[in-house]
């Protein structure tokens, strides 16, 4: 059995970061993941908005993150979460490779947005589809581009993008937006938006195999266009904390604005939990704040 002060689960962004903050604090700290060192870094091609940063590749920032972490000693190990429980004080975390206890806990486990299935998706993720306006949206500057999705989210992207565009199309499955009617009444009185109601984008296009360069509608329609935004929703990665802590209710951790959760000692960074925006630089600041937070805990019981 593995005993640590501080167990973090997850290693995206918010995880290496407080990760980092608590090993260079002078904890013992472990962070576990199933998959490499990056989380959502590992799927952005480019990124240009990380502070201090130039122009980068997310994989590449993810290699400074985990490098960093572990320099300051942390302790990464490849393996899943498979439930959590409290024995008195301490956390007891069984994972793939065995039990885990820790005096705190830092859930950064991140979340997964929600993909259409469109034929050419997954292919051409990060070749022109993308998932975030505020971190892809810059780079398609007078270009033509179509989002998928009716929500708030789509609606307030859209309007954006139109700041960046004067060809923004909305492809939306309904006749009407699920989104705010205030919301709704800007993207219908924006110039540089048109919608396409009542349609699904069923394959997304690239000429020369390389990036996109249109969308199919269901009813054989073809949209010409340079990106595809797609905001159909997020889905918390927080399934392992069911019943352990206070969920809202489409599933994320609810936090105060330290990072704590309902449970002493466990708190929450990044995409997992209830936040109005979601972007790596305020998942790296939500991991600090985590980090910060545990250690007064800690240091509370008598570290």
């Amino acid at each position: 059995m593995n005993e640590v002060d501080i167990l973090v689960i997850g290693a995206g962004p918010a995880g290496l970061a407080a990760a980092g903050y608590a090993a260079r604090a002078g904890y013992t700290v472990m962070a576990i993941d199933q998959l490499a060192p990056g989380g959502q870094l590992l799927l952005i091609d480019e990124i240009e908005n990380y502070p201090g940063v130039p122009l980068t590749k997310g994989f590449k920032l993810a290699e400074e993150f985990e490098r960093q972490a572990v320099d300051f000693g942390v302790r990464i190990e490849y393996s899943g979460a498979k439930s959590i429980k409290k024995d008195g004080d301490v956390f007891v975390v069984t994972t793939e490779d065995g039990d885990v206890r820790a005096k705190a806990v830092i859930a950064a486990t991140g979340a997964t947005h929600r993909h259409l299935g469109a034929k050419g998706e997954e292919e051409y993720a990060g070749r022109g589809v993308s998932y975030c306006a505020t971190c892809d949206g810059p780079f398609f500057r007078g270009k033509k581009i179509v989002v998928v999705g009716g929500g708030d989210t789509a609606l307030t992207d859209a309007l954006y993008l139109a700041k960046l565009s004067d060809d923004v199309t909305i492809v939306h499955r309904r006749d009407e937006f699920r989104g705010q009617k205030v919301l709704s009444d800007r993207v219908r009185n924006n110039a540089n938006i048109s919608l396409k109601l009542g349609r699904n984008v069923v394959e997304i296009v690239s000429d020369d195999g390389r990036k996109v360069s249109s969308v199919l509608l269901d009813n054989g329609e073809k949209l010409d266009t340079d990106a595809v935004f797609i905001f159909v929703g997020i889905r918390p990665n927080s399934s392992l904390f069911e019943g352990f802590c206070e969920l809202d209710p489409s599933g994320f951790i609810v936090t105060d604005e330290k990072m704590r959760t309902d449970v002493p000692g466990l708190f929450a960074a990044g995409d997992v939990r209830t936040t109005s925006f979601r972007q790596v630089a305020t998942a790296a600041g939500d991991g600090a704040m985590a980090a910060h937070m545990a250690d007064s805990y800690i240091s509370g019981m008598g570290k």
